[in-house]
């Protein structure tokens, strides 16, 4: 397995729920499909799946099916828009780190197996700080935060960040502003989270700009599509498509951090016994 090719595994967080993160995870994926990348989106929010839901995709297997040995993780992939292949959560089920060590072994072949058909895995976390985020987050190259115009979304980034870097040794963070009224106001809510991360922590926060507030997001979402795909043209449209030609340009990982097998041994050491 060590001569697949890198790939690319971005993590979407938030320091809470709300800010719009699954969004993000589903349009960036398409937008990076679009530009001809073979892209996997993996819904991560173990206990409470959402990206089928937001697409209106039915899945009749998830990633318990695979960790559970019943099939492969070709299995239980749904095919998204533009290409996209998308591995569901299981709702409400109890999240990856309760996993004995052969789970932790069948998973981690599970995802070996589609490395050689993949550029670019983007895991969309769940809310918040629990054990479960902070794996995917530490397994990722690279974590993109998004804050929206709410005082708890700072500060409960600014926890999140902390946590990670003093806890985890981890240092460099993408920061995206979601549903801003002006690029004025992404670049205030950047410097907001900035001015309290250089004060208390040693951390690099690079600001990778903003989707605007647009109501064609809202529609596209009780139509149950992405937005990128219900209205191209619209403002928050073309902002992903900016988002992703930035991704798009961002240093592949070198071995053995590029490999997705790593990636998903990384997840499994993280989770604490």
């Amino acid at each position: 397995m060590a001569n697949s090719s890198p790939v690319q595994v971005i993590a979407v967080t938030g320091g809470k729920g709300g800010v719009g993160k699954s969004n993000v995870s589903i349009n960036l994926s398409l937008m990076l499909s679009q530009m001809g990348r073979r892209v996997v989106l993996l819904d991560a929010d173990l206990g409470l799946a959402n990206i089928d839901v937001l697409l209106g995709l039915t899945s009749k297997r998830n990633i318990a099916d695979v960790i559970n040995g019943d099939c492969s993780l070709r299995d239980v992939m749904l095919d998204g828009p533009h290409g996209v292949k998308i591995v569901p959560a299981s709702s409400g089920t109890q999240k990856m780190v309760a996993l004995n060590p052969m789970e932790h072994a069948g998973l981690i072949n599970a995802f070996s197996e589609i490395s050689h058909d993949l550029d670019v895995l983007i895991v969309d976390t769940a809310a918040g700080i629990s054990d479960g985020v902070v794996s995917f987050l530490r397994a990722a190259q690279e974590v993109i935060v998004v804050v929206c115009d709410e005082p708890t979304s700072i500060t409960d980034s600014y926890a999140l960040i902390k946590l990670l870097n003093r806890d985890y040794d981890m240092h460099r963070f993408r920061v995206l502003a979601n549903m801003v009224r002006s690029q004025d106001e992404g670049r205030h809510l950047f410097a907001k989270l900035t001015n309290v991360t250089e004060r208390f922590l040693d951390v690099a926060l690079q600001y990778i700009g903003a989707i605007p507030y647009d109501e064609a997001v809202r529609k596209a979402v009780q139509r149950q599509r992405a937005v990128t795909d219900a209205y191209p043209r619209a403002k928050a449209s073309i902002a992903y498509k900016a988002l992703a030609q930035k991704a798009d340009s961002w240093p592949l990982p070198s071995s053995p951090r590029g490999h997705l097998e790593f990636f998903i041994e990384r997840l499994v050491q993280a989770s604490p016994n």
